[in-house]
């Protein structure tokens, strides 16, 4: 074999090995997975009406406690409220339903706000309309809820007067409990008065807790309160508030000896000030 056929079957050799070689490595090549290009993250749509405002508002509390709830529970107070304010401009009294009380009206207009809430989360809806001194009052309030304990509770009063309604005065009732209204006569006729009462979850019974608001024309205040009587039940008999109640302390001590504890009976009666306690008395249990 001459030198000359040896170098050309080198060639061929080394030229073999090259093509097997980049045959192999733009296999692998291929084999090789594409780089990962990133999905487009799906945003839903801005909610649009006032239930889809307040649902993606009160969503965000499931993750939430109570007692860091304000920054979203007070934008979902200014669009219920908001939107009462610009309902009640528009009533007249053509456009008002004489076959439906009016607190009916109110109060349906009202859970219409919280009509996408789904379960956990909840919206109850409290109402009443009064007449006084020539005025009409609306209590529109409401309990704005995520579980049994996370309860935030806005009372809202508006006045129409010559046919034109303005929102009087706003509170946050007792947070934790539901919400109703009691009313007994007022002392001062200058003075429109309502009770809030509400209970909430307890260690082992209910806590009732009650506020006395008055109303004078121009501002809403609380007249009398207390708080979170042991399994408290409220009523009004005549023009006094009735509350029964135990003693917490006498309770555990006596379910020790497994006794009955005594319960007790107060009875407040209205005074100008707000409300008096004219007596306190143990009862039966």
């Amino acid at each position: 074999m001459t030198l000359s056929n040896r170098s050309q079957r080198r060639r061929a050799w080394l030229a073999a090995i090259w093509v097997l070689f980049v045959g192999a490595a733009g296999g692998y090549l291929s084999a090789s997975p594409a780089p990962d290009k990133k999905k487009p993250q799906y945003h839903p749509p801005p909610p649009r009406t006032l239930p889809e405002k307040v649902e993606r508002l009160a969503s965000q509390l499931l993750s939430v406690p109570l007692d860091e709830s304000d920054p979203i529970t007070s934008q979902i107070q200014q669009l219920v409220v908001g939107h009462l304010q610009d309902w009640f401009a528009t009533q007249t009294p053509a456009s008002t339903p004489r076959d439906v009380p009016y607190d009916v009206q109110v109060r349906r207009e009202m859970e219409k706000a919280f009509s996408e809430l789904q379960y956990p989360l909840y919206g109850q809806c409290v109402v009443f309309s009064q007449s006084w001194k020539g005025a009409l009052l609306t209590g529109a309030s409401y309990t704005l809820g995520w579980s049994d304990y996370d309860r935030a509770n806005v009372v809202a009063l508006f006045e129409t007067r010559d046919g034109k309604t303005r929102l009087a005065g706003i509170d946050h009732f007792v947070p934790h409990t539901d919400l109703h209204y009691a009313f007994l006569p007022s002392p001062d006729p200058a003075s429109f008065r309502f009770l809030v009462y509400g209970t909430r979850l307890g260690k082992s019974q209910p806590r009732l807790s009650a506020i006395l608001y008055g109303y004078d024309g121009q501002t809403l205040k609380s007249l009398w309160q207390a708080r979170d009587f042991y399994d408290g039940k409220l009523e009004v008999e005549n023009d006094s508030i009735v509350i029964r109640y135990l003693k917490e302390e006498e309770y555990v001590r006596e379910q020790v000896h497994n006794r009955k504890p005594p319960r007790h009976l107060a009875i407040y009666k209205p005074s100008p000030q707000g409300l008096t306690l004219a007596s306190d008395q143990e009862i039966p249990f």
